[in-house]
């Protein structure tokens, strides 16, 4: 089982609950939320897509209503994989 690294004092609603069942996954390492931030366009409900690679891993971008946070996991799954389970919890 993964963890979730808790940094910050804000998260997106629902974020943390759901990176909580991500780590429960095998192959998943390691959690971390990251920066909020304000963007123009607004997403309705919470959306995650996977962004770009990075060292052992993937960074998501996780978007609800006119904000963003970064998230950052560690895993050996494949992109293609992480965007797989992303889509299949926002049913």
């Amino acid at each position: 089982m993964g963890r979730v690294v808790i940094t910050h004092s804000t998260y997106l609603d629902g974020l943390i609950a759901l990176l909580r069942r991500l780590a429960r996954e095998e192959g998943i390492e390691t959690i971390t939320p990251a920066v909020i931030g304000r963007v123009r366009g607004r997403s309705q409900g919470l959306r995650l897509r996977v962004s770009a690679p990075i060292t052992g891993g993937h960074k998501l971008v996780a978007r609800q209503g006119t904000s963003v946070q970064e998230v950052f996991v560690i895993t050996r799954w494949s992109r293609e994989q992480l965007q797989l389970w992303l889509d299949r919890q926002a049913r």
